[in-house]
């Protein structure tokens, strides 16, 4: 099982806001093999929600209140180790992410840009497909939604 800490940008310690973006850079950058510019300017912005299993950052997402990034509330950013993917730690991100919007932010419609290999584990957590699939950074990706 992981711990959840939901915080905002202020609230990060330095050791975590290097773990998080250390993190990031693992999976998103040299894992999938994708130059792109991970620090975009909208972590200040972010709710960011850490898991931890034995005080290690082993998954992660950020979440935004609905008009950031997209009409509704979104989550981005989800990740988990590779090492620890065989613990189901995505479906326990993904359900406090959910819960840090309905908390924070009182909404239930949830927006998202997922990496189509992912609809799967997606559409178990309730988000279904809207429109067409587009790259973004070069990887294939469909919105979602979950109302």
């Amino acid at each position: 099982m992981i711990t959840i800490k939901t915080k905002t940008f202020e609230e990060l310690t330095k050791q975590e806001l290097y773990a998080l973006l250390q993190l990031r850079s693992e999976v998103f950058v040299v894992e999938q093999d994708c130059v792109y510019q991970d620090i975009d300017g909208k972590d200040q912005k972010a709710l960011h929600i850490l898991g931890y299993a034995d005080n290690k950052l082993v998954a992660y997402t950020r979440v935004f209140k609905p008009g950031y990034y997209f009409e509704e509330a979104s989550i981005g950013r989800v990740l988990v180790a590779k090492k620890d993917r065989n613990h189901q730690y995505g479906y326990v991100i993904m359900k406090a992410s959910i819960k840090a919007i309905e908390a924070h932010y009182n909404e239930h419609r949830i927006k998202i840009s997922a990496q189509v290999y992912l609809k799967r584990f997606y559409n178990n957590i309730g988000f279904l497909e809207i429109g067409e699939e587009y790259l973004e950074d070069g990887i294939p990706h469909i919105a979602m939604v979950r109302s």
